[in-house]
């Protein structure tokens, strides 16, 4: 496998009309909650993990909702990123406060953003800020490229 190809799982855990996102100290942009699939491991099963990991709770999968590949460069170098979006079951009964501290202690906090709103953020991925989240019954596959 080529070495600048990396696979991720990342949540879309809505609540309130609004997205749970993560945001590092020493990151301008805000990020889903997720992270690398590691060898032999499923996406589902990855993304589980991941939030567990960074917010505590083990929460459901309701279904895979989006595929993207991304094309952009890391240290110069030519990268081709490819995620895998699952929306969550049961976001109602989450208590996470604004600001929470995740599993990076002080440097990660997570915070509700409004959907409606994402477009006055920076957020990775981007394209959530035009992406409708009422119709959420089919896989959107997403391709970005960057160079």
């Amino acid at each position: 496998m080529h070495k600048n190809i990396s696979f991720r799982s990342a949540a879309l855990i809505v609540k309130d009309k609004k997205l749970l996102f993560a945001k590092h100290i020493n990151h301008p942009c805000y990020y889903l909650v997720g992270g690398g699939v590691e060898e032999g491991e499923a996406s589902k099963t990855a993304v589980i993990r991941e939030i567990y990991e960074e917010i505590g709770l083990t929460l459901e999968v309701d279904k895979l909702v989006m595929i993207q590949e991304r094309f952009h460069k890391v240290n110069e170098q030519r990268h081709h990123e490819v995620v895998f979006l699952y929306l969550i079951k049961n976001c109602d009964d989450i208590n996470i406060l604004d600001g929470t501290f995740s599993d990076q202690g002080t440097k990660e906090t997570l915070h509700w953003l409004p959907i409606d709103k994402l477009s006055e953020f920076e957020i990775v991925p981007e394209f959530l800020k035009s992406k409708s989240f009422e119709d959420m019954n089919y896989i959107e596959h997403v391709v970005i490229k960057e160079y």
